[in-house]
This record gives structure tokens, C-alpha cells and sequence, in this order.
């Protein structure tokens, strides 16, 4: 640590109540799917001021196609010797445990994170993440868009190999800090949800994906096959209210891309009791969108009926603390 940030951490007034320290995390993937695997992670260790205390990073053997080479660079050739994720699993509990699990998109690597977990038959020691995206809008940073390369440029932090996890990881501890002394200047609340591990899984073989396109895609395409959902089982409460929580029932509409899989997105919102809509009514609760002012029908629609309208990283929140359907 340089003696300018001795004396930055020596005039922050610490809030009490933050960490004691974080992991900051990233891993790549074979896709954003479900089924999809870990092939790489890496884990920088903070301490409660957010130092540096050391990193590790291991490939890992996805036992599947690598999926977007072209993107993470990671082959079937250079995988095929890694280890399986229970052979690393101990290994990465070593470097969570007992700490704040840190990711840009937080849920998705967590996600990620606790599938391959359950896979293992292993309880991840994670009870806590934050995700940099939540915090860089908790402190209102004047950035262009919530990609980690606009929150590193924010932070004169240097990319030297996007998509590679042990650089994306580097990256956001280096961005992390400075976001954290930020916070805690200002004696801001650090944007914490509770990590629930995955308690069982299925290990059914992956399905068929004829006619699907991963957003993970080289060729700009956002298409997928639709996925038949149960009913919701909750009555519809109405338009959602910016002054109190979501409430189960609620019909939630999507539109435009977003960092999350849209299907996983739709998977926490179904699990939350919530109703997926594949399009705006009168009856829509709220529409879930990174671009507000786009063209869609679905924004138009929006507008013209006054329905709500939040971005993605405001809808994790929201996902967060969904309140139960009137008796």
C-alpha cells in the first residue's frame, strides 16, 4: 500500500458495520444457461479496506464444449487436462469463506457459482455478495453504461485481457477499492444481499437446444425459444409502487438486452412468485429494461399506459425482497 493510501484510509471515518473482507470474483463460463459450466475463476482476497491480500486462479474442466472460444479464448484442448470443479472446490471455499463474495453482475457469477457448488455435493461458505454494479449506482457514478471496462476507465484502472477471469478480477479489486473509501466517506450502505446456497441438483442431461441463440452470440442476434412457465399462482395486486416492494402476483415484463440471461433472469422471477409477461397491457406491473427510451413496442406500450419502469440492476434489488401475496 502506497503512503497515499495510509493516508486515505487513516482519514476515512471506517463505518462499523462494513466487512472484515471481501473476494472479489470472476469466472467464465460455457454460456449463460442453466446448464452451462465454469471453465475458469478467479479470486483476489481484500481485506476490510479493501487491500490487496492475494489472488489465485485455476481453469477448470467444464466435461463439454468450451462454448464462445471467441470470447474467452478457452478450447476444448486447453481444458481437457483441468481439473473437475469438486477437485478444485476446497480450494475456492478456502478463498470465500468467511468473506464478501464481490462480482460485477454479482448474480450471475453466483449463480454460477452455486450450481457448480450443488453439482459437488458442497455448501458454498458464502453468505454475502455485492455486486459493483449496485454500488456504482448507490454512489451515483457518472458512467456511460454498467460494463466493467466503463467502471475501470471511472477509476484509471488499466484492462489488460478482458475476459480473462484472472484480469477481470484484477481489474475490479483495483476498481473496488476506491468505490469502497468512496462509500465509506460517505457513510453510505453498501449494497449486501444474502447468498442462498443451492440445496440439491439435478444432474439431467442438458436439452436440446435447436433453435437457440446465447446472448453470449457472435452474430448480434437476441432471439430464444420461449419457455412454457406454470400459471402464477397469485392473483394480480396491480401496478407496482415505487414506495414499497414488489408484491407477489405481480406481472413483470422484459425488454432489450440485459447482462443477467434473460432466462435466468425469468427463472428468479418466477421462483419470487412473481408472473412473467411476454408483453405490456394495461395490466402490467412493471417493465424491466436497461434502455428505457429504445423504440420497442413493448417501451412504447409502457409509456403510453404509465406503466413503471425500472433498469436491471434496480429490479435485482427489487428481486431481493418480495413481499408475500395478500391472504
Amino acid at each position: 500500500m502506497t503512503m497515499l493510501d495510509d493516508r486515505q484510509t487513516a482519514a476515512t471515518a471506517w463505518p462499523p458495520a462494513y466487512p472484515q473482507g471481501y473476494a472479489v470474483v470472476d469466472v467464465e463460463t460455457t454460456g449463460l444457461a442453466r446448464d452451462d459450466r465454469i471453465i475458469s475463476a478467479a479470486v483476489y482476497r481484500l481485506d476490510a479496506q479493501g487491500n490487496v491480500e492475494d489472488h489465485w486462479y485455476t481453469l477448470i474442466n467444464p466435461e463439454r464444449d468450451p462454448g464462445p472460444v471467441w470470447i474467452h479464448g478457452l478450447t476444448s484442448d486447453m481444458l481437457r487436462s483441468a481439473p473437475l470443479f469438486p477437485e478444485i472446490a476446497s480450494a475456492f471455499s478456502e478463498r470465500l469463506d468467511g468473506r464478501v463474495l464481490v462480482a460485477h453482475n454479482a448474480i450471475f457469477d453466483w449463480s454460477m457459482i452455486s450450481r457448480e457448488y450443488a453439482r459437488a455435493a458442497v455448501t458454498a461458505p458464502v453468505r454475502q455478495r455485492l455486486c459493483t454494479i449496485a454500488l456504482s449506482k448507490e454512489l451515483a457514478l457518472p458512467l456511460p453504461n454498467h460494463k466493467l471496462e466503463s467502471l475501470a476507465a471511472h477509476f484509471g484502472v488499466e484492462q489488460r485481457n478482458a475476459h480473462n477471469a484472472l484480469d477481470d478480477a484484477r481489474v475490479l479489486a483495483e476498481a473496488f477499492r476506491p468505490s469502497l473509501h468512496a462509500a465509506a466517506q460517505r457513510g453510505a450502505r453498501l449494497p449486501l444481499l444474502e447468498c442462498l446456497p443451492l440445496t440439491e441438483w439435478s444432474d439431467s442431461p442438458a436439452a436440446p437446444r435447436v433453435g437457440y441463440q446465447s446472448s453470449y452470440g457472435n452474430s448480434g442476434g437476441t432471439w430464444r425459444q420461449s419457455k412454457k412457465r406454470p400459471p402464477c399462482p397469485y392473483p394480480n395486486p396491480g401496478r407496482y409502487d415505487r414506495e414499497r416492494p414488489l408484491r407477489q402476483g405481480m406481472r413483470i415484463a422484459f425488454s432489450g438486452d440485459t447482462s443477467v440471461d434473460r432466462e435466468l433472469l425469468e427463472d428468479r422471477t418466477t421462483e419470487a412468485g412473481l408472473h412473467v409477461a411476454t408483453s405490456v397491457s394495461r395490466l402490467t406491473s412493471l417493465l424491466v429494461t436497461n434502455d428505457p427510451d429504445s423504440a420497442t413496442s413493448k417501451t412504447v406500450k409502457a409509456k403510453s399506459y404509465g406503466t413503471p419502469v425500472v433498469d436491471e440492476a434496480a429490479y435485482s434489488q427489487l428481486l431481493r425482497d418480495v413481499a408475500p401475496a395478500d391472504g
